[in-house]
């Protein structure tokens, strides 16, 4: 009589085996270490299944600042600027987003006024005291990152931003456009 063991080896040691770990298989060889470390953050966020990361100074100024360069009345800039900043919640498609025209100081100094109600009536944003450019993108088609498609509109307006403190600059940072109400004469 034949004990497992001995009939069964091959298949026993594999199973003793550690697994391999999933960095250990698959290096970024191609980034530095600060960029691979950001790449990782960045799966790990659009993978995870608890609430995203709150917005940093760093994201506000690459998904919501303008370029300067760039005339807002292309039609096709909310499309364009979308992909090319990489603007999604967890590859799905935003309903709504805006692009301001103004520098990052500006902006954040509208987090120092005082509180106004935002689009939805709650009373946690702050409006810019000086008119602002910006391009309104308002979903028209799809669903996921590759698939969306936006109406691009300009306005000009006063700018509606909700704000918070982040800890590792110890500064208020603007945190999202919640709108840009246009004057009517």
């Amino acid at each position: 009589m034949w004990i497992l063991i001995t009939t069964q080896l091959l298949p026993l040691l594999l199973l003793m085996l550690q697994p391999l770990q999933f960095e250990k298989l698959f290096k970024y060889s191609d980034l530095s270490d600060v960029d691979s470390e950001e790449f990782e953050d960045y799966l790990e966020e659009l993978y995870s299944t608890g609430p995203t990361k709150a917005p940093t100074k760093k994201t506000f100024q690459n998904q919501v600042l303008a370029d300067p360069d760039r005339p807002l009345f292309d039609p096709h800039y909310c499309n364009d600027e979308v992909r090319m900043k990489n603007v999604h919640n967890r590859l799905y498609c935003k309903k709504e987003h805006f692009f301001l025209q103004a520098t990052y100081e500006e902006v954040q100094k509208i987090c120092r006024h005082l509180f106004v109600p935002c689009k939805n009536g709650v009373k946690k944003c702050h409006r810019s005291k000086k008119l602002i450019e910006g391009v309104y993108c308002s979903l028209t088609s799809g669903t996921m990152i590759v698939d969306c498609i936006y109406e691009s509109f300009y306005k000009r307006g006063f700018a509606l931003i909700t704000c918070r403190w982040q800890n590792d600059i110890q500064e208020i940072i603007p945190d999202h456009v919640d709108d840009l109400q246009e004057l009517y004469s």
